[in-house]
């Protein structure tokens, strides 16, 4: 995204939230004047029997059933019931649970395969479909995260970057991205890129090779993952003011309004794509139609011809100014790293005197982000996620219960509130600072960035760091995950698609597996129902991403990835629109108000059972 492009964004957005704030007040005036009934109460089979208004409040059987107003144990792939009404046997759930079990398979492989993590639609399918409570059903969608989230990086981890053919010269400056190279093979057919790479290898002193990286951006995970757990922890704590359906209505406003945004970007994308290929596609039949003999086979992207004639260079200007919305190297992408020679599209007069030292460096430089597993990254991503893991498991979140049993009433609670805000914003910072030396010390020795690289500097954290802080507030107030967020935003400011929804995977594994081990261990989410569907979805992400990459592969449509994103949050939006109007027609129609931060009774998991 372009400095006028984000300016041009800022006024809708502006007004946007704006409205959003002036609806939540005249909903809140409204719903202090409503008069709602009473909550319903529900038989718990504890202490001998005794009468609950939330479930989750009774150990062992924290379902509900609102016709039979009882609380139950829901047993996975139970397949008759002993007696309706029977709190240890309740429902016969075999084909609810088969019915789930194939649709969160096909969730998991195209949510992992656009980078989000599922929850809008593990979450409102969780209450639709298996009929769970709206905690449990949030953590089990933690559950499906994070196995969702093993499986993508399962195939991510092997993965290389889009871009397989980066040399150690300097390179013709960008003008439209400065700092940045213009790919060597802009514009050229397959047969030229060929033989410009055989030049280069030919020229130099010798040791040039190709150099590539991985697909995951661990630099930008580092940064943008603290950035958004510390939205989100400032989010979840305004959520607990809010009302299920005001909060409801948000997360389909803000959806919507996304998805929209992401689907117009497909369609530009997608057609950008396609010219590209068309005019790729003519180049090699006018060169066809030139040539005296067939027999040397020519592949220029997805176009298979025969031709022993050099393709000739097209002046076609439409093509040129791609690089503007396409990613240069989507026509290269490739999981098998290729042992052809490197290549000098506008052999440099400069690289042929280039500075030994800086030469050296320079290769130095590559070869180490050339790393698949970089350990000291890796070390510290686990740093990060064991301090987040005993914040979440000593405080609670997201609606499990401390293991500790702190509630909002105690003082160390908001103690650990402000510990995870500082921890998350710091380690953020530290990074920042981290970032910014490495992309400067590379620009001293003219490293030769990517058009889609990230040249990090004050602006464009600055930018990362709003969007991260952002996303993960809404998805904190919304309930879901910060991916249908910062994945769009990653999109808009130029990230290849394939790197932007491999790590925003590979991110959200982290958060999602301390919350469902606090889901689990607090008892709000039956262990086996846990374990059984994070196997499922561990399974259809890696055969859904498979497949979804290899069509990406075979077309060089790497646009297909946004849309499936855009799908996949407008699939989220509906189902959280039927959630809404389902939970107001039982309510029969009526509003509350604002709920009380920390209403006095709160108290940790299980029923409370009167002396007698």
């Amino acid at each position: 995204m372009t400095r006028s492009q984000f300016k041009h964004t800022l006024p809708p957005i502006r007004a946007f939230f704006c409205l959003i704030l002036l609806l939540l007040r005249l909903f809140s005036v409204h719903a202090e004047d409503a008069k709602c009934s009473s909550a319903n109460e529900f038989y718990c089979p504890l202490c001998g029997g005794i009468q609950v208004t939330d479930c989750t409040s009774c150990e062992g059987y924290i379902f509900s059933d609102q016709k039979y107003e009882i609380c139950y144990d829901r047993k996975l792939f139970n397949v008759k019931a002993n007696q309706v009404g029977d709190p240890d046997n309740h429902y016969p759930y075999l084909w609810f649970d088969i019915a789930a079990s194939i649709v969160w398979f096909l969730v998991a492989g195209v949510a992992v395969s656009c980078g989000v993590g599922g929850g809008g639609i593990y979450v409102p399918m969780g209450m639709i479909l298996l009929r769970l409570p709206p905690k449990p059903s949030a953590g089990l969608s933690q559950a499906c995260i994070f196995g969702a989230g093993i499986g993508g990086l399962i195939i991510n981890g092997r993965k290389r970057h889009p871009n397989r053919h980066i040399r150690d010269t300097k390179g013709q400056p960008s003008e439209s991205c400065q700092g940045k190279i213009v790919p060597y093979e802009k514009n050229m057919t397959h047969l030229e890129i060929e033989a410009d790479r055989k030049l280069y290898l030919q020229g130099g002193d010798g040791l040039r090779r190709f150099y590539t990286r991985p697909v995951i951006d661990y630099d930008l995970i580092l940064f943008m993952a603290p950035m958004e757990l510390a939205g989100a922890v400032l989010g979840v704590t305004i959520q607990r003011l809010l009302p299920d359906w005001l909060f409801l209505s948000f997360a389909a406003v803000v959806l919507g309004f996304t998805c929209y945004k992401t689907f117009m970007k497909f369609k530009n994308l997608h057609r950008l794509e396609k010219e590209h290929n068309e005019d790729i596609a003519n180049k090699n039949k006018a060169s066809q139609g030139t040539s005296s003999a067939t027999g040397e086979e020519v592949l220029t992207g997805n176009v298979t011809t025969k031709n022993d004639a050099a393709c000739e260079q097209s002046d076609d200007s439409s093509v040129s100014e791609i690089h503007e919305e396409l990613w240069p190297a989507v026509l290269n992408y490739d999981d098998n790293i290729s042992e052809i020679g490197d290549i000098s599209r506008h052999p440099d007069p400069k690289a042929v005197t280039d500075d030994l030292q800086e030469l050296e460096t320079r290769r130095r430089l590559l070869e180490e982000d050339s790393v698949q597993l970089p350990k000291g990254k890796i070390a510290f991503l686990l740093l990060l996620w064991v301090g987040l893991s005993v914040i979440f498991l000593l405080k609670g979140d997201k609606g499990a219960i401390s293991l500790i049993g702190i509630t909002c009433q105690d003082p160390v609670f908001y103690v650990l509130v402000a510990c995870q805000f500082l921890w998350t914003m710091g380690f953020g910072f530290v990074f920042a600072h981290k970032i910014i030396k490495r992309t400067d010390a590379r620009k001293a020795v003219n490293y030769p960035y990517n058009e889609t690289d990230i040249l990090w500097d004050f602006k464009s954290v600055r930018d990362f760091a709003l969007a991260g802080f952002g996303g993960g507030f809404i998805a904190g107030v919304v309930g879901i995950s910060s991916g249908y967020f910062t994945g769009p935003f990653m999109v808009y400011y130029g990230i290849h698609p394939s790197v932007a929804t491999a790590t925003c995977a590979t991110k959200m594994m982290f958060t999602s597996s301390s919350v469902a081990l606090l889901f689990v261990l607090s008892g709000l989410l039956p262990w086996e129902y846990a374990l059984y569907f994070f196997l499922v979805c561990l399974c259809g992400a890696v055969f859904g991403k498979t497949v979804i990459d290899a069509y990406v592969k075979k077309t060089g449509m790497a646009s297909i990835l946004v849309g499936v994103l855009a799908g996949v949050i407008g699939l989220s939006t509906v189902s959280i629109i039927v959630i809404l109007f389902v939970n107001l027609a039982k309510a029969n129609w009526c509003v509350d108000g604002f709920k009380e931060f920390c209403p006095v009774g709160s108290s940790g998991l299980g029923a409370y059972c009167p002396l007698s």
